[in-house]
């Protein structure tokens, strides 16, 4: 069984009579549908739509548990605590940090299911604690096969929307349950399939570039270089724009890198080759 250990993710506590009604009305997950045993992802946005901080969220007793990133922790505690005003709930910091994530055919059944990689029919688990696992280059390699991306290594918090990120396919935004802050502006995108920025896929036939490398086509930038292992990676491209440049055989770059990119194979999505195809 392969593992993993991420120190650099920290959990938030949240429990109280209120913790589910505050949680549901603020955050773009369906928190009313959360199922137990199962971690899914979730972001809180500006008012502008756009991915402010980012997280997985999963059921804790009569509370929940929120897994983000070490780094966003003690803001997004304080961003929380402007929402609370009067509701019953607790939004505490979770000690020691770290996660230990699991994958392969006799993974961990003890672990919370990790639903972005469910959907990409890959079982993951994670736990709480950082453990004693390998480094987490594994997991890394894995999350560019499924194709799962997360801030920090794929894309800047308050640069990404939601659908940007496959939210919308991966169980991290609802579009059935009412207002949540920013939930205008997702819903637009949504209803009027204006998405054009995806995670694509990236391969090549050496080794890729540094996260962060420029991909281009025909000279013009289409999207940005995340997560590299080896020869694969992640990118958050324009796919209207590498869509026209696959149709017209224009070679794609990563810097001086020829690369092919597809979009993942679980989310249904095709590269747009025209202005009328887009939607």
């Amino acid at each position: 069984m392969p593992a993993a250990s991420l120190p650099d993710r920290a959990l938030i506590q949240l429990s109280g009579a209120d913790a589910e009604h505050f949680l549901h009305n603020l955050v773009t997950t369906d928190i009313a549908a959360l199922p137990p045993g199962e971690a899914w992802p979730g972001a809180l946005l500006t008012p502008q739509g756009k991915i402010l901080f980012d997280f997985l969220v999963w059921r804790d007793g009569d509370g929940f548990v929120l897994d983000t990133a070490v780094g966003q922790r003690e803001a997004l505690i304080k961003r929380l605590s402007m929402y609370k005003l009067r509701a019953a709930v607790e939004i505490v910091p979770l000690e020691p940090t770290g996660v230990t994530v699991a994958w392969g055919e006799d993974v961990d059944e003890a672990g919370l299911v990790d639903h972005r990689f469910a959907v990409a029919g890959v079982r993951v688990t994670r736990k709480p604690g950082g453990g004693q696992a390998e480094a987490s280059q594994g997991y890394d390699a894995l999350r560019v096969l499924a194709g799962v991306a997360e801030s920090g290594s794929d894309f800047a918090l308050q640069d990404a929307f939601p659908h940007d990120v496959l939210f919308d396919l991966i169980g991290g935004v609802s579009f059935k349950k009412g207002c949540y802050v920013g939930q205008e502006v997702v819903s637009r995108m949504q209803h009027r399939g204006t998405a054009r920025r995806r995670v694509v896929l990236v391969t090549a036939d050496a080794v890729l570039p540094a996260t962060g490398t420029e991909l281009t086509a025909g000279g013009k930038p289409i999207g940005t270089l995340g997560t590299v292992a080896g020869n694969r990676g992640l990118a958050i491209v324009r796919i209207d724009r590498a869509g026209e440049a696959i149709a017209a055989a224009t070679p794609i770059l990563a810097g001086e890198t020829t690369v092919a990119l597809s979009l993942p194979a679980w989310s249904g999505l095709s590269f747009p080759t025209s202005a009328a195809e887009e939607g």
